[in-house]
């Protein structure tokens, strides 16, 4: 039986133990499958979703692991993402939700309460290890957040070109129901990140009070005029990272002592650059430890494929159709529609030295040509299941960015393999794994944009949402039936199993967990004097 966060109940499996880091090798020799992360709940039903009648068959995918420095990459195809109409209502009533329940969010309520009445608040992560394990240190839960100031005279929609990384923390045995998080303010001081403005990455707790705040470090050139409505110019973009140190006394949480270093910029040959196309992406680090490469350490990260913008050609590959398939499209028709224009992939680096100031591009692990252009927010999550690591890699993405012929909600995507390089099994057939409720039978609107009043209206509730360990997804609130957000959303949970995953609709009420809840599953530090 579940126990609820509202109840105060909270169920928690113990942790993982942490993974003995070994010598760094030379070379990526493989070594037998070492401890994961705990797993989720297994969804109720296990088996993936039957064909249906009228559609293209999903492509198939092996699973199966390939070295991480080979050229392999995994394609998240036309025929995949064709399954998120293959199993939509298309005879909803207009403006419901045409998605099934198991991958619906359950709906926000309107009157949802601010994070904070000074600064928005949108893509959040935790202070965690190299496991993906979220800790409270010294008794306290530390959150690290895009924040933009509310009173500064700009809109909700232009604070990405002023977002600044903020934190929050409260203490671990908190209420999550009732006590607010704290905020601390700026992580870093003032002008002196690389760039002027901090997108969104992720922070691992080191040896003894240090902190590795890995970040996106993006230049716009423009933006007094971008606050006034106008501007254009292309931003710089490079992934980068701060060394500091963190302290907890009884009054809270501090950093201080970073030191800023570039790390990875975009290679045009991999990875799209400014030059290539003043849109690319090159943004969202996520570092991780992986049990099969004892000493190694990885970086996921969004990206789009290197190559001018339009050039590309879409492939019989991309498209992913099964010989024969009376469904299928044809390339020429899906090029002609400008589906090559959409680019998007996930990257992979790893480090080259210990103190990871040094980084090595390797080919990207998952590709969306001609299919989506985005693919935001990457993380692996390795759990076991049956005795065997099964990597999911979970990343966001919008509806407005697929391609042509292509439609998909708001919400997270995930991909199961057996190893970091993987043949991606797209969860479900399709990819989808957790999306704001949405009318998948009318045209994509965009939450910048003219929105159809038909449309659900909550279509737009949540997004860039955080994977936590047990399956727990964390988001901001972004427009809930045209009350625009800028807050963390309510925790939902998903279980997922065997390439399956399910909104699990018992967790909290009908679905929805206590707002901006990040619960800690390991502790470092002891208490302190501050429970």
């Amino acid at each position: 039986m579940h126990k609820h966060p509202h109840n105060r109940m909270l169920r928690w499996r113990p942790a993982a133990a942490a993974l003995a880091a070994a010598v760094a090798a030379s070379a990526f020799l493989a070594v037998p499958s070492a401890q994961a992360n705990e797993p989720a709940d297994p969804p109720a039903g296990q088996e993936l979703p039957a064909p249906t009648p009228g559609f293209a068959l999903p492509t198939e995918h092996s699973q199966q692991a390939f070295d991480p420095a080979s050229d392999f990459t995994s394609k998240w195809t036309r025929a995949d993402a064709k399954q998120i109409m293959a199993q939509s209502n298309p005879n909803v009533a207009p403006g419901q939700n045409s998605m099934s329940p198991d991958v619906s969010m359950p709906e926000i309520p309107e009157d949802f309460p601010a994070m904070n009445d000074d600064v928005w608040v949108w893509d959040t992560w935790s202070l965690t290890d190299e496991n993906a394990n979220q800790i409270s240190y010294k008794g306290w839960d530390v959150v690290f957040s895009l924040v933009a100031d509310r009173h500064a005279g700009y809109g909700f929609d232009q604070r990405h070109w002023n977002a600044r990384i903020g934190y929050f923390f409260r203490k671990t045995n908190a209420d999550p129901a009732k006590d607010k998080w704290n905020y601390g303010g700026h992580l870093f001081l003032d002008n002196t990140s690389i760039g002027n403005t901090e997108w969104s990455g992720s922070t691992r707790l080191m040896q003894g009070d240090h902190v590795n705040v890995f970040y996106t470090a993006t230049t716009f050139y423009d933006v007094a005029e971008r606050n006034a409505g106008g501007g254009g110019i292309a931003p710089d973009a490079a992934i980068a990272k701060a060394l500091g140190n963190i302290h907890a006394d009884k009054n809270g949480v501090t950093f201080d002592g970073f030191e800023h270093t570039k790390l990875l910029e975009p290679d045009g040959k991999m990875y799209q650059t400014k030059a290539q196309n003043p849109g690319f992406a090159f943004r969202d680090p996520y570092t991780f430890a992986d049990p099969a490469y004892p000493g190694k350490t990885f970086m996921v990260f969004e990206g789009n494929t290197a190559g001018n913008r339009g050039d590309y050609k879409c492939k019989g590959e991309d498209l992913g159709y099964q010989p024969g398939d009376p469904h299928a499209e044809n390339v020429n028709d899906v090029q002609n529609s400008g589906a090559n224009y959409q680019t998007a992939n996930v990257g992979l680096a790893v480090a080259d030295n210990k103190e990871l100031t040094k980084w090595s591009f390797l080919p990207p692990v998952l590709s969306a040509n001609c299919v989506n252009d985005q693919t935001e927010r990457p993380q692996i999550f390795i759990q076991n299941e049956n005795g065997k690591n099964k990597y999911y890699l979970y990343t966001i993405s919008h509806q407005f960015t697929y391609a042509a012929g292509m439609r998909g909600p708001d919400g997270v995507y995930g991909f199961v393999g057996d190893g970091v390089r993987s043949d991606f099994q797209p969860v479900n057939n399709s990819g989808l794994a957790l999306g704001s409720p949405t009318d998948l039978n009318l045209p994509a609107n965009n939450p910048s944009g003219t929105i159809s009043d038909q449309q659900n209206g909550r279509q737009f509730q949540a997004y860039s949402h955080y994977v936590q360990p047990g399956g727990l997804v964390q988001s901001f609130i972004d427009n809930v039936n045209g009350v625009r957000g800028g807050s963390l959303s309510p925790t939902v949970k998903i279980n997922f199993k065997n390439g399956v995953t399910r909104v699990d609709r018992s967790f909290g009420r009908n679905g929805l967990g206590p707002f901006g809840y990040l619960p800690t599953n390991v502790r470092v530090g002891g208490e302190g004097l501050y429970k």
